[in-house]
């Protein structure tokens, strides 16, 4: 799920340089709106890079991750 809200986030904004403390609402399939704290995420998938599968670095690349 943090992938589509990364995508959502990117969609809007054209990049992926999220602040730390940034709270991304996304709607649900049930509609409901949920809160994710997609700058911790962010920080979090380029801090393991090393770790990631080469599917996930790719997907996310393509979509504006900046690894450095």
């Amino acid at each position: 799920m943090n992938y589509e809200v990364a995508k959502q986030f990117y969609e809007r904004e054209g990049h992926l340089q999220v602040p730390r403390k940034h709270i991304e609402r996304i709607v649900g399939e049930d509609q409901e709106e949920r809160e994710h704290k997609l700058g911790a995420w962010i920080g979090n998938q380029r801090s393991r890079a090393a770790t990631l599968s080469p599917e996930r670095m790719e997907q996310l690349s393509a979509i504006g991750m900046r690894w450095l």
